[in-house]
């Protein structure tokens, strides 16, 4: 995810690299003929992170260029995601991390340190201070809980960090 004008830039950046890449590899009648296998995967790659980044500026430039005075609804299909609907939801009501911070009656580097580390230092209290400085709205939420395999043994960190979605984005890709 995008979270600021540095990483949009950066993103830019990555994208023409990639582009250039893949033109090259386009180019590269032998290593197509000779292994193709080889370079359908290496292409593929390429285009897999190229088609992942474009999609991150898209996604940034519609929450930039969002009316702030116009509801927005973001989804969430992984609790895991929450810190990214709160700094996706800042994005879009065009606060700065001090206009924020005032407004949960946090300190800016508090916000900034949260959203540097996806909330993860964050109390479930100041989560609460920012979600209702944001104003955010749960509409129609859901949450299954299968209570017929549900987990009868205390689950360790190590196996609850390896099960988060986010750790596994940093092991599979360096976006």
């Amino acid at each position: 995810m995008i979270k600021n004008e540095k990483e949009y830039e950066y993103s830019q950046d990555c994208v023409l690299k990639f582009e250039y890449s893949i033109s090259l590899m386009e180019q590269d009648e032998e290593t197509k003929k000779n292994d193709h296998e080889r370079w359908e995967l290496s292409r593929g790659a390429l285009r897999c992170h190229l088609d992942k980044l474009q999609a991150e500026i898209a996604e940034y430039e519609t929450l930039i260029s969002h009316d702030s005075y116009t509801p927005i609804v973001l989804r969430l299909d992984d609790i895991d995601y929450l810190p990214q609907i709160l700094i996706k939801a800042r994005m879009a009501a065009k606060l700065s991390q001090k206009e924020l911070a005032d407004l949960a009656g946090l300190t800016e580097e508090k916000i900034k340190q949260y959203e540097v580390s996806d909330y993860a230092n964050a109390s479930f209290l100041d989560v609460r201070f920012v979600i209702d400085a944001l104003d955010i709205q749960i509409q129609s939420g859901e949450f299954f809980v299968p209570l017929d395999t549900l987990r009868r043994t205390p689950i360790t960190k190590e196996e609850l960090l390896s099960l988060s979605p986010k750790k596994n984005r940093e092991t599979s890709s360096t976006t």
